[in-house]
């Protein structure tokens, strides 16, 4: 059962921030997941919103939305600052600055960890993000740039960005992430182009995944954080488990022998 770490580990440290990534990759992780933006001058960089998040970032007066700051802009901002309240157990580290996806990738290629890539999508506001094969370009080129590609799996919910990716690149990995719904897992796999389905957990069954198996492809489950749900999760056969609390599940699956 592989373990993946949501935002890295934002239970216990703030979301997609290196130090959340590098203590993911310290447990032993299979994959960190982690979102991805574009700044104006056409840096890839991590978060999980289109603007500066209030509630843990801290920084200057004007402009909050990432496409419409310069890396050197952004990097104004403090997202260590301050802890999420939604999460109590979150340690705060001051000076956090939001990473590019060069550094992340650079940091995990020396450990046998996975990347799992979402790039975030505004439909509603597409002004939030570069030209669909722009951005696919943009990220691609951060992920053979340092020469991870085998071990990288590129996500969205919209299935248009991951055909993207595709008609530049017939190798590369991809996830169809799915909200709740009753949706077949197999057949969103097939309209997304992709080998992974990663629905919500809430959603998971032993039946849909073992059709998904029969099929060839991966369930990855998002994201569970609650020892029932991991073990409905096991019972159901899922090839990974997505949590804020990668070190719980991990310590979870060692209590069952399962790792």
């Amino acid at each position: 059962m592989r373990v993946h770490g949501h935002r890295g580990a934002r239970a216990v440290l703030p979301e997609n921030t290196m130090p959340a990534f590098e203590y993911a990759i310290a447990l032993g992780v299979g994959a960190i997941e982690l979102d991805v933006v574009v700044t104006s001058d056409d840096v890839v960089v991590v978060s999980h919103d289109a603007t500066m998040n209030p509630k843990f970032c801290r920084g200057p007066a004007g402009s909050q939305v990432i496409r419409e700051l310069t890396l050197e802009e952004l990097h104004r901002w403090d997202c260590g600052a301050v802890t999420n309240p939604d999460y109590p157990r979150q340690r705060a580290i001051p000076g956090t600055r939001v990473p590019t996806l060069a550094e992340v990738l650079r940091r995990a290629r020396p450990s046998n960890v996975e990347l799992h890539i979402e790039m975030k999508m505004f439909p509603l506001q597409p002004e939030f993000t570069p030209p669909l094969d722009r951005f696919a370009e943009l990220v691609l080129s951060e992920i053979y740039g340092v020469g991870m590609a085998q071990r990288v799996a590129v996500l969205s919910f919209d299935f248009e960005a991951l055909h993207a990716v595709r008609r530049l690149d017939a190798a590369m990995s991809l996830c169809a992430l799915y909200e709740p719904g009753d949706a077949d897992f197999v057949e969103l796999a097939e309209a997304a182009g992709a080998s992974i389905v990663s629905p919500h957990h809430s959603i998971v069954t032993t039946e849909k995944t073992a059709a998904v198996h029969a099929a060839g492809l991966r369930v990855v489950a998002w994201t569970a954080n609650e020892p029932h749900d991991w073990n409905r999760l096991i019972a159901a056969g899922v090839d990974a488990i997505v949590t804020d609390d990668p070190a719980a599940l991990i310590a979870h699956l060692k209590s069952r022998s399962l790792r």
